[in-house]
């Protein structure tokens, strides 16, 4: 019986810690779907990772927006070789911004190397909004002086292609961007209507 009673002590000893094992998993991609953006363009999509760690409200802002559709269809206005792509601006201008509030600079350490996504701003540190720009090289002369709040991790040679320009004579625009995890969770609905469907036809 001992034997026994041990035997089936370990077996749910096991199947806990698996179980654990799995959960924190779930939990860690979930988390990681929320901090990725896709970015898409007529090329193709650009993934980006989210930095809440480095600019926690830069982050909170692009996530807002983006949930608000605020960037689909804004154009790319200022497109330098070499530099970067800049965008976010609804009017097309560089002088444009959304209804909210500016933000208070969240500069960090964090390197301006190829890819990196930084927030545009005016000549006040305190002044981003809604308008920002992907490192095409490397732009470490920027570091300290604005703040990043993203990597593309994905993509980057569809930024590339991006048409230059400042203004573009005919620039590339956002065609839609939205968070991995709002995109998981759509799938995620769209599969159980199509369940629940063809439960009811089954039944009939």
């Amino acid at each position: 019986m001992n034997i026994l009673k041990r035997t089936i002590l370990t077996v749910i000893a096991m199947a806990t810690m698996v179980g654990t094992m799995v959960g924190g998993s779930m939990t860690a991609k979930a988390q990681d779907l929320n901090n990725l953006l896709y970015l898409d363009l007529d090329y193709g999509r650009v993934v980006i990772e989210l930095k809440p760690d480095l600019a926690p409200g830069h982050v909170e802002r692009i996530k807002t927006l983006t949930k608000q559709g605020f960037y689909d269809g804004i154009v790319f206005h200022r497109v330098i070789e070499g530099f970067m792509a800049q965008t976010g601006d609804p009017t097309g201008t560089g002088m444009g911004g959304s209804d909210l509030p500016d933000l208070k600079a969240e500069f960090n350490s964090y390197n301006f190397g190829r890819g990196v996504v930084g927030m545009a701003r005016s000549g006040n540190p305190n002044s981003g909004n809604s308008q920002f720009f992907i490192c095409f090289d490397d732009c470490g002369f920027l570091n300290g002086q604005y703040t990043v709040w993203g990597q593309v991790i994905d993509g980057m040679n569809f930024v590339d292609q991006i048409k230059r320009g400042e203004p573009p004579a005919n620039p590339d625009k956002i065609v839609r961007m939205v968070l991995a995890a709002d995109v998981a969770m759509a799938a995620g609905s769209e599969a159980s209507s199509e369940k629940d469907a063809d439960s009811g036809a089954a039944a009939e």
